[in-house]
């Protein structure tokens, strides 16, 4: 569905993306993981067409976006990291805004708004102004004027940034749904719960270079499904194992304050970069 070709972004002498060569299977839920700053936004960017590449291609069903701009808007939704809503507009009007400007007939605009209120369960608050919408329903009312124009292809850039765990588990459920339509999801997150919960396949991306993209279980095996973690002199330290016996077991012969627990995505980073991802799972 959507392939990356060698693809570099340069701003000046700052190369935010380097070589990424990746592909995003019809139908998938991919998620890209990787601290501020390691090029997840710009690849969300360059995929929407709302950033040039400087260098390489991505393709959608095989056509080049920079040679295909207004067929592949049509089969992209985006979902941007803050609220692009008109928040004196309603619920219901923001929709109907977003099917005029994709040129949706009216009986088309009225059936879609309908569908996706219940489908988002706002047509309880279809006449209300979308400023006075909680986060959670600010965002579900986002994705749901992002499916107005029927894409095939959602991008999603830090959709629960901000929001309570409680809401944040809503969304997912939310989201869940969505892809139960078949559509493609690509999202970027700094929640590694949510990588883990949501997503078919994860990328890690480190200063703008792709790390690695295997399935979550599959990336954590790569290390070792148990980690040992000790903490001396200052220094946390952290040895991988594949059964949670032999991580035990090798505990024996350290000191300090020691944790034996389940591998998770930041410590794959960790291990393969020597830097931290400043996010962690929900307690």
């Amino acid at each position: 569905m959507i392939s990356y070709s060698n693809v570099t972004k340069a701003y000046g002498e700052i190369v935010a993306v380097s070589g990424l060569n990746l592909e995003i299977r019809t139908g998938e839920f991919f998620g890209l993981l990787g601290p501020n700053g390691a090029g997840k936004t710009t690849i969300m960017r360059m995929t929407a067409t709302l950033t040039p590449l400087t260098t390489g291609q991505i393709t959608i069903d095989g056509q080049p976006i920079s040679r295909n701009l207004v067929e592949v808007k049509q089969k992209i939704g985006v979902v941007p990291q803050y609220s692009n809503l008109e928040g004196e507009l309603t619920a219901r009007e923001n929709l109907e805004y977003h099917g005029r400007l994709y040129g949706l007939g009216r009986n088309e605009r009225k059936q879609r708004i309908d569908e996706l209120l219940e489908f988002s369960e706002l047509t309880e608050r279809r006449n209300d102004p979308a400023k006075n919408f909680s986060g959670g329903m600010q965002r579900k009312l986002m994705i749901a004027k992002t499916l107005m124009h029927d894409p095939e292809i959602l991008l999603l850039d830090e959709p629960t940034v901000g929001l309570d765990a409680s809401t944040r588990r809503r969304i997912w459920d939310f989201l869940r749904q969505v892809k139960a339509k078949g559509l493609t999801i690509f999202l970027t997150t700094h929640y590694l719960e949510e990588a883990q919960m949501l997503c078919e396949r994860v990328g890690l991306i480190d200063e703008g270079r792709l790390v690695l993209a295997d399935a979550p279980d599959k990336v954590i095996q790569s290390v070792g499904q148990f980690v040992l973690e000790y903490f001396v002199d200052g220094h946390t330290n952290q040895e991988f194992f594949m059964d949670k016996d032999t991580a035990i077991a090798a505990a024996q012969y350290v000191n300090g304050d020691i944790k034996v627990r389940e591998t998770n995505l930041e410590d794959v980073f960790i291990k393969m970069t020597n830097k931290d991802l400043g996010v962690r799972n929900e307690i």
